[in-house]
């Protein structure tokens, strides 16, 4: 069997597997609520959000680095980037992010996200309504990223990443490792984006708060720390295809810089949720404005997504907007520079 042989059966297979009913799949296999740091999943980059999240094979900046660490493959120079997104019940999240070009073949970058949830009465069964102290759950995750391509088709990315998350005085943390690769498979202009995240060890909750006072004969120091359980972190795999249609590289339609448009669909399994699928277009024009749009498909919040953005002079400004159903819609800005 060839290689190109091979490469069609895959696509064929994606494209069937995001067609697929995902919600006939009995609840009883999900894994909701099993995992520790669900905040991980967060869709970021206001590119990335206006297209559905499908972005595993579409990236091609800092912005898209946890979608996929080969992303950053794509710069020339430098690119920096930093988005602010007014997320559901409050809870607000900022990303920024920088990578640059060492050599014709390495590339390097960082990128942080922090998200808050806003403050929260503390309460006790004294207190149901609280006593004026305030809490908030924060989550932070600091990766840096290595990209290297290693031939004029494929590129493959790595992540060491580093993240806490602070519930109160309770808290958690740890590194996990993300890794990536984006293959351009020479048919038809279909580019081939796989990527695993969240790969690391387990985690445990540790902190003042989960202390208990107990009798001065037991513990001189009047108290011991409950041992707590330790949970999965939420391992994702992510497979996509993305295809500029129209554009300067289309096998389709090749109408210079003038116009292009771009197809991208993912397939998204994990470990705490059931596979879903998302899918995306962006058309763009003189390679200045772009106008977005994308869809979730089988997950049970998230629904239609779009958004636009201008670039002039090396300077990306974008908006995203996601309808999330009961949860109400979310609106994400981003400004990006490219040097």
């Amino acid at each position: 069997m060839s290689l190109k042989t091979r490469l069609i059966i895959i696509i064929i297979f994606s494209v069937g597997l995001l067609s697929a009913d995902f919600r006939n799949i009995p609840d009883i296999v999900t894994k909701v609520g099993t995992c520790a740091g669900n905040w991980l999943k967060l869709e970021t980059g206001t590119r990335a959000i206006g297209m559905g999240g499908a972005h595993v094979a579409a990236g091609n900046g800092i912005y898209a680095a946890p979608y996929n660490p080969a992303s950053i493959g794509f710069i020339q120079g430098s690119d920096s980037f930093f988005s602010r997104s007014n997320y559901v019940a409050g809870i607000t999240h900022n990303v920024l992010g920088y990578a640059t070009q060492l050599t014709e073949s390495d590339f390097v970058g960082f990128h942080l996200f922090y998200m808050d949830s806003g403050d929260m009465d503390v309460t006790t069964v004294e207190n149901p309504n609280g006593f004026g102290e305030t809490f908030s759950v924060t989550g932070l995750s600091l990766r840096g990223i290595y990209t290297k391509i290693l031939t004029d088709r494929l590129k493959i990315g790595f992540s060491l990443k580093y993240l806490r998350e602070q519930i109160y005085t309770t808290y958690m943390q740890s590194f996990v490792v993300d890794l990536g690769s984006n293959f351009d498979t020479g048919i038809y202009g279909m580019v081939l984006g796989m990527s695993v995240s969240n790969f690391g060890p387990q985690v445990e909750y540790k902190g003042e708060g989960l202390e208990i006072v107990v009798d001065p004969e037991l513990d001189p120091d009047e108290k011991l720390s409950r041992i707590t359980e330790k949970f999965s972190l939420p391992l994702t795999f992510r497979l996509g295809l993305k295809n500029d249609v129209i554009g300067p590289n289309s096998e389709f339609l090749n109408m210079g810089d003038a116009h292009k448009l771009t197809i991208a669909v993912d397939g998204i399994n994990a470990l705490d949720y059931t596979v879903y699928g998302t899918m995306g277009l962006e058309y763009t024009w003189n390679n200045m404005a772009s106008v977005r749009m994308g869809t979730h498909l089988g997950h049970d919040t998230a629904g239609f997504s779009c958004g636009f953005g201008v670039e002039t002079s090396g300077i990306i400004l974008d908006y995203a907007f996601v309808n999330y159903g009961v949860l109400d819609n979310t609106h994400q800005f981003g400004i990006g520079l490219a040097f």
